[in-house]
Parts: structure tokens; sequence; C-alpha cells
């Protein structure tokens, strides 16, 4: 379903992370999986 989500900003499967932590994959790339976790993260702080 994440795969195929195409309004992923509305509906955040970025956020979704594998149970062992890591980032598993993402549509758009990793470099942009990480970078939307990090925005995010200096938005909660």
């Amino acid at each position: 379903a994440c795969a195929s989500n195409p309004a992923a900003l509305v509906i955040p499967c970025h956020r979704v992370v594998r149970e062992d932590g890591g980032l598993g994959g993402y549509r758009w790339g990793i470099q942009r999986k990480e970078t939307l976790l990090a925005q995010e993260a200096e938005n909660v702080r």
C-alpha cells in the first residue's frame, strides 16, 4: 500500500520503519525518506 501511495505527504508512509529500526524501502528513495524524517524531528523539538 505504501509503495503505491500517490499522496505521500498527506498519508505519511515515510514514517513506517522496520521492526529493527531500519528505514526499509520508500517509493521515492531512502534519501528522501531520511530527509523527511529529519525535518519532522526538527519540528518536534
